[in-house]
């Protein structure tokens, strides 16, 4: 079976920004709203921090769900895990996601600053170094057959979309704008000479872009 490198249910404003600015231990947003940025997620009946049991079905019902499937490794950039800059200073620090992270998989953070390997649950994260293709290499082994979710942020996404490895994207605009942060693209059009590419709106103004490889 072939694995895929994918982007799922990636948040983005509507001027092309999946975070604001000025990233802080308190907002590792900036100044964007996740909530704001979120919110066709946080309604469905599969979000996994819903406290009743309510909660929209359907099309982006599915979608959550399908943010597990089938994965066997994720690759992040620095900035999703941490508020940190430069030599890592404080190895306390283990991310934003408390003692049990939600990825279930090894996790592999790119970096140009060496930091050990830790464990927390069932979630191993890796710091690496290097370029695209040789972080993919080594997320491909981990993911032992299944496919690498790459997590995020912007710039990491970018970097990965730049050099082709890219498989298939889900990316979910907000009807809101940012005016700063970092930035995914000027234009989802911007994609169509290499994806097939799907929209789907929402009444409320958010709209899904589903890609996939010509």
């Amino acid at each position: 079976m072939t694995q895929l490198v994918r982007v799922h249910n990636f948040f983005l404003s509507s001027d092309g920004y999946a975070a604001g600015e000025d990233q802080s231990l308190e907002r590792p947003f900036g100044h964007a709203d996740p909530a704001a940025l979120g919110s066709w997620a946080f309604g469905t009946a599969s979000w996994p921090n819903r406290g009743d049991d309510g909660g929209s079905r359907g099309l982006e019902d599915y979608l959550v769900r399908d943010f597990h499937r089938n994965i066997g490794a994720e690759i992040m950039g620095r900035n999703k895990f941490s508020p940190q800059r430069g030599p890592w200073k404080d190895h306390e620090w283990q991310g934003w996601w408390g003692d049990e992270p939600p990825f279930h998989t090894p996790v592999f953070v790119m970096t140009h600053h060496d930091r050990p390997s830790f464990t927390l649950s069932d979630t191993t994260f890796h710091f690496v170094s290097g370029e695209p293709a040789a972080v993919l290499e080594r997320a491909l082994e981990a993911a032992d057959g299944k496919d690498v979710r790459l997590g995020g942020g912007a710039n990491t996404v970018r970097q990965f979309l730049e050099a082709g490895l890219v498989d298939t994207l889900h990316v979910a605009v907000a009807p809101l704008e940012l005016g700063g942060g970092s930035r995914l693209w000027d234009s989802p059009d911007d994609l169509d000479d290499r994806y097939h590419h799907d929209v789907v709106r929402r009444p409320d103004g958010v709209v899904h872009h589903l890609l996939w490889r010509n």
